[in-house]
C-alpha cells in the first residue's frame, strides 16, 4: 500500500474501515476498504473472495469501480481499492428530504430509476461474465460521484448464476425491508429478486419510506407476501406508480427484468427527452 497516502476514515464494519486514500502517482482519490480476515469464518471468507472476483468483473459507468487489491497476510489484512464517490449514499438523500419534509422530484427519481436499470441490467445480463445477483440492493448501496452520477456498489452478497432467467439461489441474504416474497418463504430466487428489491427503494424515494414495514420480522414478512403495495404519494404520476407496482408483482413470473424496462416506451422517451442529465439533489 506504499503507493497510496491514507486520508480520512468514511465508514466501518464488523470487519474493518473504509477510508479515503490519494494514489501518489497522480493524486487521485479512491475508497480504500481494509478488511481483517482473522476472525472472519470459512464462509465469510470465501463470501470476500467472491465479492472481489465480481468487482473484478464488472466495468460499467453505473457501477462502483474496483481498482486493485493488496493482501498483507504477516497481518491478515486485505485492502480492495474502489472508486471513491463523493456524492454520498441515497440513503443520505431520503433522510435529508425526510427531516426536511420534502419530496424529491418525480423527473430526478426517473433519472435515478434508469441509471439503475443500466447497473442492474449489466450484473444480469452484461457479455462479459455470467450472469450476477446482486442480492441487497437498497439506497445504503446506491452511491452518487461528484457529477451526481449514479454508481451501484456493496457486492458483498452477490453471487454468480448459471443464467438470468433460470439460473436459481437458494441462500437467504438480504435486508428485510427490500426482500422478495420468494426469499421470504425461503424458496429458489433468481433476478428477478432484484427486480423487486429496486421496486422497493424506487417507492422508497418517492415515499421517502418502505412500501412494506412492520415492527417484527414475522409482520413483515405477512405484509410482503401479502402484496399489497401502497400507492405513490401526490404530486407523482400513475406512469411512476403503475412502473412501481410491476416491479413489486407477488409472483416473479410476472416481474419485467431490467432490460424489459430499458425497452419500454416510457424509458426510451425519458432517456430521449433528458439523455440523463445532471441530478441535483
Amino acid at each position: 500500500m506504499d503507493a497510496y497516502e491514507p486520508l480520512e476514515l468514511i465508514g466501518s464494519g464488523s470487519f474493518g474501515v473504509i477510508r479515503k486514500v490519494r494514489r501518489k502517482s497522480d493524486q487521485k482519490v479512491l475508497a480504500c476498504k481494509e478488511i481483517d480476515y482473522r476472525k472472519m469464518s470459512e464462509k465469510e471468507k470465501k463470501q470476500l473472495v467472491s465479492e472481489v472476483n465480481i468487482l473484478r468483473e464488472l466495468r460499467h459507468p453505473n457501477i462502483v469501480r474496483y481498482y486493485e487489491r493488496y493482501v498483507d497476510r504477516e497481518n491478515c489484512l486485505i485492502y480492495i481499492l474502489m472508486e471513491y464517490c463523493e456524492g454520498g449514499d441515497l440513503a443520505a438523500i431520503i433522510k435529508r428530504c425526510k427531516s426536511e419534509e420534502k419530496r424529491i422530484p418525480e423527473d430526478i427519481i426517473w433519472n435515478l430509476f434508469v441509471q439503475l436499470l443500466h447497473a442492474v441490467n449489466e450484473c444480469h445480463h452484461g457479455r462479459a461474465h455470467p450472469p450476477i445477483l446482486h442480492r441487497d440492493i437498497k439506497p445504503d448501496n446506491v452511491f452518487l460521484d461528484a457529477a451526481q452520477n449514479v454508481k451501484l456498489g456493496d457486492f458483498g452478497l452477490s453471487r454468480v448464476i448459471d443464467s438470468p432467467e433460470n439460473g436459481y439461489a437458494q441462500t437467504y441474504v438480504g435486508t428485510p425491508f427490500y426482500m422478495s416474497p420468494e426469499l421470504v418463504n425461503e424458496s429458489c430466487y433468481n433476478i428477478k429478486s432484484d427486480i423487486w428489491a429496486l421496486g422497493c427503494l424506487i417507492f422508497e424515494l418517492c415515499a421517502l419510506e418502505p412500501p412494506f414495514q412492520a415492527n417484527t420480522q414475522t409482520g413483515l414478512a405477512m405484509k410482503i407476501r401479502q402484496g399489497i403495495v401502497p400507492d405513490l404519494p401526490a404530486p407523482y404520476s400513475s406512469d411512476l406508480n403503475r412502473t412501481v407496482k410491476t416491479m413489486l408483482r407477488i409472483s416473479h413470473h410476472k416481474r419485467p427484468n431490467a432490460s424489459d424496462f430499458l425497452a419500454t416506451d416510457r424509458v426510451r422517451i425519458f432517456v430521449k427527452e433528458h439523455e440523463l442529465s445532471k441530478i441535483h439533489l
